[in-house]
């Protein structure tokens, strides 16, 4: 069974914008003509059919619903859920918004889907004033604490997000959500430690090249400028294969296309600044950034630890692709259709 995003939230709060910007590169600016949300739509996002290493469903739950009504089945909607993720419009009157969100975590609270995490984003945000934004921010987390702690709910599992589809925040919020999905994450993580301690690394990333999302990193702070240059250095490298033409092979399962890595760049500016992108297999790609003046002189040790990296990355997932075979051969996939709307 795939683990599903749910997202939730108002009319109009942006919750369809961000699955175009984010898994179709819709441009952020042309969101404004697609149409609100009536119905419940599945898509569902494979790396046998849609190019990337994520694996997972999103339902996109139109804003007026009452998913608790004795109508709905919430069993088949909350179960094998990975992230509830509720959008709120930081640019409008969220009071109604604020209001079903705790009512929405209360009746979770009170089923069997009580561990169930919550992901809010205070979503449209790239309007703000820092300062409004920062108030936005500690209204919303305080009225919703206040109100689940007066109901006797203390500290279930909720998380704030601030993001916008205009800047990288929206890429950052979901990577962090995504993360959580992936059982591997603490193996990959201690890997790219390992990496970027033995290079000298300032950050290393592990990004699903198509939609930008990082999926693992490792583990000292990331700053949004660090991000944001490993992303645009993404754009660079799919820019200029779409530019030349060059002709990618097709997508694989990915226990087939482990050898099909065709991307290496590096680039350096002013000796001071290194930037290495490298395909570690068809869906994914390392990026790591160094920040050291003798970057240069160390390209050797760096390609070497890098290379064992992408080796070590391919034997986890291959081991994930063995097992993930082997459950769809003794099983059907309920949960496998594309793009569903009901």
């Amino acid at each position: 069974m795939k683990p599903r995003l749910l997202l939730m939230g108002q009319r109009r709060s942006g919750k369809s914008s961000i699955t175009h910007v984010v898994f179709h590169k819709h441009p952020p600016q042309e969101t404004i003509f697609i149409e609100s949300t009536t119905r419940i739509l599945k898509e569902v996002f494979e790396y046998a059919a849609y190019p990337s290493f994520m694996d997972f469903q999103i339902w996109d739950f139109p804003g007026q619903l009452d998913y608790f009504d004795p109508a709905f089945d919430s069993g088949d909607i909350f179960k094998n859920i990975g992230a509830l993720i509720w959008v709120i419009d930081a640019q409008d009157d969220y009071n109604d918004s604020l209001n079903r969100l705790v009512v929405t975590i209360m009746n979770l609270q009170s089923t069997e889907y009580r561990d169930i995490l919550v992901e809010v984003f205070i979503h449209k945000t790239d309007g703000l004033p820092d300062e409004i934004k920062g108030d936005v921010y500690t209204d919303i987390t305080s009225r919703v604490s206040d109100e689940l702690a007066d109901a006797g709910y203390i500290n279930p599992r909720v998380t704030y997000h601030v993001t916008s589809i205009f800047d990288s925040s929206i890429f950052e919020a979901l990577s962090r959500v995504i993360q959580k999905l992936i059982p591997e994450l603490n193996t990959l993580q201690t890997l790219l430690n390992i990496l970027a301690d033995n290079t000298g690394m300032e950050k290393a990333y592990l990004f699903d090249i198509n939609s930008k999302i990082y999926v693992a990193s490792d583990t000292r702070p990331v700053d949004m400028g660090s991000y944001e240059m490993s992303s645009a250095m993404i754009d660079f490298v799919l820019d200029t294969i779409d530019l030349f033409n060059y002709p990618r092979k097709e997508a694989k399962p990915l226990g087939a296309q482990m050898d099909e890595v065709e991307a290496s760049v590096t680039f350096s500016h002013d000796n001071s600044l290194m930037l290495i992108l490298k395909e570690v297999n068809r869906y994914l790609t390392l990026v790591g950034i160094i920040k050291a003046k003798d970057a240069k002189d160390k390209k050797g040790l760096i390609d070497y630890n890098v290379h064992i990296l992408s080796e070590a990355v391919n034997k986890v997932f291959a081991v994930k692709e063995k097992e993930h075979s082997k459950a769809s051969s003794e099983q059907g996939d309920p949960d496998s259709t594309d793009n569903e709307a009901v």
